[in-house]
């Protein structure tokens, strides 16, 4: 609603702190951001910037980028994450993840970090690890964005309608690509030249071509969120996440080498 500006100050406020309250309220808004919780520090404007989710330094336009998403940035996408980058960052790909609901700061539970760790993952690597809220400067740098549910491809998709066809769960994308044979991946890039980004771009839409060829029940596409539950949940999230994984990365090393 806009201030009335024929209204005088309100009883005990001057006419000058009440201008200046009307200039603040009618000025431009800037474009929409998660606030950081009171409790995290401003000391560091560095820390707090990679937690709230800006843009890595290195330039992301130059390297092939992979984002995973969940819900609070501790358990399935960081784990996706760390397994992902283990694989493809020595490829020159860049992997982070981001929650729609982030529990922002927060590190992997011990859960997760064994898994990581069972998986071969540098335990500093997962240790290191803040969530972070998803907003749309990462979804911008994405060629391609791993979301652990339905749910968070919905979120995505509604943040960002453009990367619909750059947005799939893990699951759902190791079902579509387990149709499309490294042979085809490879023949695909090949065609598109040798931007990194243009190789993988070709793969994606041949893997995107698959959609409504193979049948999924729904379910099948999630990956469990083990948040709070049982260490043999855990397991089960990973047991979900990790074939998932291989399939995304042979997808990947086809378009790259």
């Amino acid at each position: 609603m806009n201030p009335q500006h024929d209204d005088g100050p309100p009883a005990g406020m001057s006419r000058r702190e009440w201008r200046e309250r009307q200039n603040s309220a009618t000025a431009p808004e800037a474009p929409s951001a998660p606030v950081a919780p009171a409790s995290a520090p401003t000391e560091d404007a560095a820390p707090l910037a990679a937690i709230l989710g800006a843009p890595a330094s290195d330039a992301p336009s130059s390297r092939l980028t992979i984002l995973t998403v969940c819900t609070g940035n501790i358990c399935r996408s960081p784990l996706a994450e760390v397994m992902l980058r283990a694989d493809l960052e020595p490829l020159g790909v860049r992997v982070h993840s981001a929650g729609t609901h982030a529990l922002v700061g927060h590190g992997m539970p011990e859960p997760a970090l064994e898994l990581a760790a069972q998986a071969g993952v540098d335990p500093a690597t997962a240790s290191a690890h803040l969530a972070r809220y998803l907003v749309e400067p990462l979804l911008e740098d994405a060629d391609l964005v791993l979301t652990m549910a339905r749910e968070h491809r919905s979120h995505v998709v509604k943040m960002m309608p453009n990367r619909l066809r750059r947005t799939f769960t893990v699951r759902e994308f190791a079902r579509l690509a387990s149709t499309v044979s490294t042979d085809d991946a490879r023949a695909a890039a090949d065609a598109a030249g040798s931007s990194s980004h243009e190789r993988f771009a070709a793969v994606l839409r041949a893997v995107n071509d698959q959609r409504g060829v193979t049948a999924s029940s729904g379910d099948d596409d999630d990956v469990i969120d083990p948040y709070r539950r049982s260490r043999e949940t855990y397991a089960r999230s990973a047991a979900e996440l990790t074939p998932a994984l291989v399939e995304v990365e042979r997808i990947v090393r086809a378009a790259l080498t």
